[in-house]
């Protein structure tokens, strides 16, 4: 899988939700920019993501994934 299919996939599933990925292969590593998921409890919001991600984890196009939430005023500050 590359980051792009991960990128666009994400985006058109989590609506206001801007992903950036980076890794190769099946691991990948996710920056989830996003006032709604940012104010979400920890459990809650990666339950949302692996929920979207679950066909392509159990087929094995994604093995390991590490994730990261932030509000858009945090990822702002970050660059």
């Amino acid at each position: 899988m590359q980051p792009t299919e991960v990128k666009s996939f994400l985006e058109s599933r989590l609506a206001g939700t801007q992903v950036e990925v980076q890794g190769q292969g099946c691991d990948f590593q996710l920056n989830l920019i996003s006032d709604e998921l940012a104010g979400m409890s920890p459990v809650k919001r990666q339950q949302l993501v692996y929920a979207q991600l679950n066909d392509w984890i159990v087929d094995g196009r994604i093995h390991a994934i590490t994730m990261k939430f932030f509000s858009r005023a945090a990822w702002a500050e970050r660059s």
